[in-house]
């Protein structure tokens, strides 16, 4: 095909790009308003340029606490699951066992409940455990996902048999084939799941609002979410502090985007 005649494609593409990166211009461009500015109707497209509104974040929150606090959540999450998802999605997809095919459809069940009907009872769990306000009620509910699950059985499912089965021969138990074998072959699915996970876990708002009251316990999204006042709200505060915690994971994602999708891709073409 001749580039005279992809420039509708390019068309399109740069419509959705700009539709992908109006959000966080018109996000960067309310956190260097005034309030006034920020509230104007019809609205402004030149700012007065109010940086104070960064350092303002700091003064309404706890920032380095909480991002801390967001940190350590994410990287528990996601290391838990990659560990957890592994070992289940392996079994699932090379170990034989009764009622094998059962208990996935089970662990797949999962995926069609809504997430807010375990608020409740986890909420309870971790009350009754003396969690509440602590990391461990953040991390340990999330340590588990049938998703990651699923997408590592299918990606353990693509792998070739030959190379199990001549680590068998050899005499390597099945943990042995699926630690020093299996799992490094799977590092594009386990790359795509991590992705996946700093991603849900970063931006996760409902639990960490629900178990950590204390400002200082509450992680970011939980803490923004508490400069949105009942009459008032400081915009251009709220968008500077949303801007600054959007940052990491648009790095992460920009930088390992290429891993995610060949991750993806790999999961799919079994």
């Amino acid at each position: 095909m001749s580039r005279s005649r992809l420039w509708p494609v390019h068309l399109v593409l740069a419509i959705g790009a700009a539709a992908m990166v109006a959000p966080f211009f018109w996000e960067f461009l309310t956190s260097v308003q005034s309030f006034g500015e920020s509230t104007r109707i019809p609205p402004t497209f030149v700012p007065s340029w109010e940086w104070s509104n960064y350092s303002r974040v700091f003064d309404s929150l706890p920032f380095g606490r909480q991002f801390l606090n967001t940190v350590l959540m994410t990287a528990g999450r996601t290391i838990a699951q990659l560990v957890f998802c592994a070992l289940a999605g392996y079994a699932f997809a090379r170990l034989k066992f009764p009622g094998r095919g059962f208990l996935f459809v089970l662990f797949l069940s999962v995926l069609m409940v809504p997430s807010q009907l375990f608020l409740i009872p986890q909420y309870q769990i971790v009350s009754e455990l003396g969690w509440l306000n602590t990391l461990a009620a953040l991390i340990v509910p999330g340590m588990f996902s049938a998703f990651g699950t699923f997408l590592l059985r299918q990606f353990f499912l693509g792998l070739p048999n030959d190379i199990e089965e001549a680590a068998r021969i050899d005499g390597a138990n099945p943990l042995r084939i699926f630690w020093h074998v299996m799992l490094p072959l799977a590092r594009p699915g386990l790359l795509a799941l991590g992705i996946l996970t700093v991603l849900w876990s970063w931006n996760d708002l409902m639990w960490p609002l629900v178990v950590n009251t204390s400002p200082e316990s509450m992680t970011l999204s939980a803490g923004l979410a508490t400069l949105q006042g009942e009459h008032l709200t400081e915009y251009p505060v709220l968008m500077a502090g949303s801007l600054m915690a959007t940052l990491p994971v648009i790095v992460i994602f920009v930088v390992a985007q290429k891993h995610l999708i060949q991750g993806i891709a790999f999961t799919g073409s079994k």
